[in-house]
């Protein structure tokens, strides 16, 4: 059973004005770092009643943009709220609603008799805005199906970069800062229970790091931060051939190999196809499962499961159409089996581990890496690994592969995120580099947690993981750009004065 370590503060939400991102890591970290089940010991779900599964995600997201009275950081919800009649902003509301909704859905459909299931993944900009806006009634929503002991068997959160930071082109020193903000952050809203359940990851725009290094690191990190297993996109990800997946309705275990031929994995569950809202809007997830039957993982006949993730408000059919799909798919599923045999909804933890406790072991698991790598690894002999060698296979393959790219793989596979956006980068790795000079040395140098407590401290790592912000590249031009820059400048202008 999940017991939590004794002496556990409340953590205040928002602190001087400012959303609570630091200061308790190593509460964070004890709180997280733990192997005790989390859905098991209540699931209502048999493994041996079940031929496949399906699990869903939704994503919510608004960027947190310098746009405010004064210029102050606001939430882009707020901005569009405020601003009805430029370009798409009369959906501030329709919005507001989405990320409210499964508070509704959830329970309704239990009480219906249903057997709902449904993962969650909001950045941390977002609850920051909403609680910005005034608007506790959304998050209120989501605490009665996060901590309602009724309602929240049926529920997955997942973790996430803070500040939905694309992770090939966050500085890799970032890549925890932003792990730990979001957890702290999540903690601070809905309780330490609610954190210590968090054991599923969600990478920004599905991006997976192909670098090697990065990839270590970023893996590295999820597994410091408690993590079990993250969502990967199914065509960002080979076998260690180079070849597709052929078992992409399996878990996998993605393998993490750096420049200096150290390893690490991690369970990795499969988001298929592409990126399309519709395939989450008409809940595809679920008439795929129905055609599939068991798999052989080791010794053991598992059920598959088909994983799919998609932008939880944007567009009309996520909007409009999702609503009825989704409850219909749930009804449909008690007339066949009683939403607990044959074909059934789960959340990702939940399924690895029924199967688990089935006998399934995570070394079972097909292997996969991230795309591209196994050119990199066919050049790079195995008692020679290290990091000029894998630099100048990497230099290679760039000047003779014209497909070969290391800026990973995402849904949004036609952005590069990278190229092209040198004017936002730069000064993101420009902050960065600052921020780490002034502020590891002090860290080193005291009690850590004295320093990340500190307001002057807090707001520094706020505008350092806010420029990392994929908005800001994703958009590309003008004001975007903009804001980028104004959210570097204060970066810039807090370092000379604080601390």
């Amino acid at each position: 059973m999940l017991t939590l370590p004794h002496t556990l503060p409340a953590l205040p939400e928002i602190i001087d004005g400012l959303p609570n991102i630091s200061g308790w890591e190593t509460e964070v970290l004890s709180v997280v770092n733990h192997n005790a089940p989390v859905f098991l010991p209540n699931t209502n779900l048999h493994l041996e009643d079940i031929n496949a599964g399906f699990a869903i995600a939704l994503h919510m997201h608004q960027p947190t943009i310098p746009a405010g009275y004064d210029g102050g950081l606001i939430s882009n919800l707020q901005y569009m709220f405020e601003h009805q009649g430029e370009g798409d902003n009369h959906n501030a509301g329709p919005f507001a609603y989405c990320y409210s909704r499964m508070g509704d859905f959830i329970p309704e459909l239990v009480n219906q008799g249903c057997n709902p299931r449904v993962m969650l993944d909001y950045s941390g900009n977002l609850f920051w805005g909403l609680r910005q806006m005034g608007r506790s009634d959304i998050i209120d929503n989501l605490k009665r199906i996060t901590c309602d002991p009724t309602y929240q068997p049926y529920v997955e959160w997942l973790g996430t970069m803070w500040s939905h930071a694309v992770i090939p082109s966050t500085p890799i020193a970032d890549i925890k800062l932003q792990i730990v903000a979001w957890q702290q952050h999540f903690a601070a809203i809905f309780g330490w229970e609610a954190l210590a359940r968090v054991k599923g990851f969600s990478p920004p725009e599905m991006h997976l790091p192909n670098h090697p290094d990065t990839l270590f690191e970023f893996v590295k990190a999820l597994k410091e931060c408690g993590y079990r297993w993250l969502l990967v996109q199914e065509h960002s990800v080979e076998t260690i051939s180079g070849q597709a997946l052929s078992h992409k309705h399996l878990p996998h275990r993605l393998i993490a190999r750096n420049s200096q031929g150290e390893t690490v994995s991690i369970i990795a569950l499969i988001k298929t196809q592409g990126s399309d809202t519709k395939l989450v809007a008409q809940m595809q997830p679920y008439y795929e499962a129905k055609t599939l039957s068991k798999q052989q993982v080791g010794t053991v006949l598992v059920p598959p499961i088909v994983s799919q993730i998609g932008d939880g408000e944007n567009g009309g059919v996520m909007m409009n159409e999702f609503p009825s799909a989704f409850k219909q798919a749930w009804w449909d599923m008690v007339n066949h089996g009683g939403g607990k045999a044959g074909v059934v909804g789960m959340c990702g933890t939940e399924y690895l581990e029924l199967i688990e406790a089935a006998g399934c072991k995570p070394e079972d698991y097909p292997t996969c890496q991230p795309a591209g790598q196994h050119y990199i690894w066919e050049r790079v002999a195995p008692d020679n690994c290290q990091p000029e060698a894998v630099e100048n296979a990497i230099v290679e393959l760039k000047q003779t592969n014209p497909n070969f790219h290391l800026d990973g793989a995402s849904w949004t596979n036609h952005i590069s995120w990278v190229k092209g956006y040198e004017n936002v980068l730069s000064p993101m790795y420009e902050l960065s580099t600052s921020f780490h000079e002034k502020v590891d040395k002090l860290l080193v140098n005291s009690t850590a947690e004295s320093i990340t407590r500190q307001f002057s401290y807090r707001n520094l790592l706020l505008h350092n993981l806010l420029l990392q912000t994929s908005c800001f590249r994703y958009w590309g031009h003008g004001t975007w750009t903009d804001y980028a820059r104004e959210i570097y400048q204060r970066g810039e202008n807090l370092l000379q004065t604080t601390i």
